[in-house]
C-alpha cells in the first residue's frame, strides 16, 4: 500500500511492511533493551510515531533513551510505567522478556491490537525490498552454539552471513545494515516466536524441548499446561518452512512438531543422530560426520561432511548441536568441506563446558551456561566421575529426572543460589547416598566457599562441574560472570596449595 494512499491504520496493519503508510501508526514499544532499542530506531526512520515504554530506568539505558528523544520518540520510564496502554496505540513491539500477561499486553490484547516482537517487525520490515533467507535455530538448550556454528559454516562457504536474533544481535538491525548479507542464521527464543506469527524461514531446527522457562508460561495454568505453552512456541519455528524441517531423533517431541506443522509443499523433514543415519538423517558413522539427505544417492549411501575431531568442545550434545548445523547448512547448498571447515574455524564464547584447570588428577569444568536441568544433563554424559557444583534460579524446572539418571555419577555435590533446596530435594528422593553440601550465603563471594567444599570431595580421576541446572541472576548479572567467579575461585584454591 503506498505512502500517499489516506486509510486508516487498522485496514493495512495486518499486513504491514517497509513500504506500509508508518507516518500513520502510533506503535508502543514495550521494553528499552537491545531489541527494543531496535526496534524503536527502525520505526523511527520510517517515520512512525513511536513511545517507548519500560519499567526500569537504568543508567545503562540513558544513552539509548537520549537517541531515541532525540529521533523524536516519546520515553516513558521508570516504576508504574508499564500500567497504562496509551489510548490511541495502534500496534505494540513487546521485548522477549515480558510476558503475555503484563498489564501492558493484556490491555492490548484486550483491545485485538497486533503485538509483535522484534523478530516479526524485522520479517515485516524486510519486505519487499530487502528480503534474504532466515536459517532459525530453537530448542531448550544449544540453540547459541548451533546458531554460531550455522554462521560459521556459511561463511566458510562464502557466503556474507550473520549471527542474530536472541544470540544478541538484533534482526532488524542485520536487515537495515547497508553492508547487506546473503543470509541469516537466526536464534529464536520460545519468547521470540510467541510473538511471531508471519515468519516463513528457509530451514528451521528445533534441537530439543524440555521443562525451562515455565514461570514465563505461568499464565497457561499449572506446570503441565505451561509446558504445553511451551512447546507450542517452539513448533512455530516450523510454520511455513520452505525448505528443511530439521529435528532430534532422539528428541520425539521434535519429529512430532514437524509432524503438525504447515510448512510450504516440497519441505523436508530432516533428521539428526548419534548414531547411523536412515535416509533424510545426518548422523555418524566411525569417526565421521555424515550425510544421507542431501545426496543424490542417499538410499544407499551416505557422505562424509566433517569428522567428530573438527567439534569443538567435544561432547555428545555438541555433536549434536554440530549434526544440526551440518543439516540447516546442507540444505542451503553448502558443501562438504565447508561443514568441516566452518566447524573448525568456530571458537565458541566461553562457559560451554570449558576446561578451566586440572591439577592432582582432578579437573575443573566450568558450563555456566547449563541453566536448565536439561543442559546440566548435556554436561553430565560427558563425564564418568563427578563432584557437581549447582544451583540458582530454577524456574520451576525438575531435577528429578536429571539425578535418576546421574546418580551413580555423582561423588558429591555443592548447592549455592536461591532455589538450592529444590535440588536438595531431589538429591533426597534419588541420591540419598551422596554428600551434599548446602551453602546459605547470598553474595558472590560464595563461589570460593563453593570450589572450596567440592576439593575436599574430589578424587583424582574426578571431574569439578559446574553445570548449575538454574539461572544466575539471584546472585550474578549473568551466566558469564558465575563463570567468571568459579574460574578465578578455582585458581586461587590451587594458587594457595590447599587443593
Amino acid at each position: 500500500m503506498g505512502v500517499g494512499m489516506v486509510t486508516s491504520v487498522k485496514e493495512w496493519i495486518a499486513g504491514a511492511d517497509r513500504t506500509s503508510p508508518w507516518p500513520q501508526a502510533h506503535v508502543v514499544v514495550a521494553g528499552l533493551g537491545t531489541s527494543g532499542f531496535a526496534a524503536a530506531d527502525a520505526l523511527l526512520e520510517l517515520g512512525a510515531r513511536v513511545t517507548v515504554i519500560d519499567d526500569v530506568d537504568a543508567e545503562a539505558m540513558h544513552d539509548h533513551a537520549r537517541i531515541l528523544e532525540t529521533l523524536g520518540a516519546t520515553l516513558r520510564l521508570g516504576p508504574g510505567s508499564s500500567q497504562h496502554l496509551p489510548s490511541d496505540a495502534d500496534v505494540v513491539v513487546t521485548s522477549p522478556g515480558w510476558r503475555p500477561d503484563e498489564s501492558l499486553l493484556a490491555a492490548a490484547a484486550s483491545r485485538d491490537l497486533a503485538i509483535w516482537g522484534e523478530p516479526e517487525l524485522a520479517w515485516r520490515l524486510m519486505h519487499p525490498d530487502r528480503v534474504i533467507p532466515w536459517i532459525g535455530i530453537t530448542g531448550t538448550n544449544g540453540k547459541t552454539t548451533t546458531t554460531q556454528m550455522v554462521d560459521s559454516i556459511l561463511r566458510a562457504a562464502g557466503h556474507k552471513s550473520a549471527a542474530v536474533g536472541n544470540i544478541g544481535r538484533p534482526i532488524i538491525e542485520a536487515i537495515n545494515d547497508p553492508a547487506g548479507y546473503d543470509v541469516l542464521a537466526v536464534e529464536l527464543s520460545s519468547f521470540q516466536l510467541h510473538w511471531s506469527d508471519s515468519l516463513s524461514l528457509y530451514s528451521a531446527a528445533a534441537l530439543n524441548l524440555h521443562a525451562d522457562h515455565l514461570e514465563w508460561y505461568s499464565y497457561a495454568g499449572d506446570t503441565d499446561a505451561a509446558m504445553v505453552a511451551y512447546g507450542a512456541d517452539k513448533a512455530k519455528i516450523f510454520h511455513n518452512v520452505r525448505t528443511a524441517c530439521v529435528y532430534n531423533v532422539a528428541e520425539p517431541a521434535t519429529r512430532t512438531m514437524v509432524e503438525e506443522a504447515e510448512v510450504i509443499e516440497g519441505a523436508r523433514a530432516i533428521g539428526f543422530t548419534l548414531g547411523i543415519p536412515k535416509v533424510a538423517e545426518v548422523g555418524v558413522v566411525d569417526d565421521m560426520l555424515v550425510d544421507r539427505a542431501f545426496v543424490q544417492e542417499r538410499q544407499t549411501s551416505a557422505m562424509p561432511v566433517a569428522a567428530l575431531s573438527d567439534v569443538h568442545p567435544f561432547a555428545p550434545h555438541n555433536v549434536e548441536n554440530a549434526l544440526a548445523a551440518a543439516a540447516l547448512t546442507r540444505s542451503f547448498g553448502v558443501p562438504p568441506r565447508a561443514v568441516a571447515q566452518g566447524l573448525r574455524d568456530l571458537h565458541l564464547g566461553g562457559h560451554r563446558i570449558e576446561t578451566v584447570a586440572q591439577s592432582d588428577g582432578i579437573t575443573w569444568v566450568d558450563d555456566s551456561k547449563a541453566t536448565n536441568p536439561n543442559a546440566a544433563n548435556s554436561s553430565m554424559r560427558a563425564y564418568e566421575h563427578i563432584v557437581w557444583i549447582a544451583g540458582g534460579q530454577t524456574k520451576g524446572t525438575s531435577f528429578d529426572e536429571l539425578l535418576t539418571r546421574h546418580a551413580k555419577r555423582l561423588r558429591g555435590v555443592v548447592l549455592l543460589g536461591v532455589d538450592r533446596q529444590v535440588i536438595a530435594d531431589a538429591l533426597r528422593r534419588h541420591a540419598p547416598q551422596v554428600p551434599v553440601v548446602v551453602l546459605d550465603g547470598n553474595q558472590t563471594g560464595v563461589m570460593d566457599q563453593a570450589v572450596q567444599e567440592a576439593s575436599r570431595m574430589a578424587r583424582p580421576g574426578d571431574t569439578v562441574l559446574l553445570a548449575p541446572g538454574a539461572a544466575s541472576k539471584d546472585m550474578w548479572t549473568g551466566y558469564a560472570a558465575r563463570g567468571d567467579d568459579f574460574a578465578r575461585a578455582v585458581k586461587r584454591l590451587l594458587a594457595s596449595g590447599d587443593a
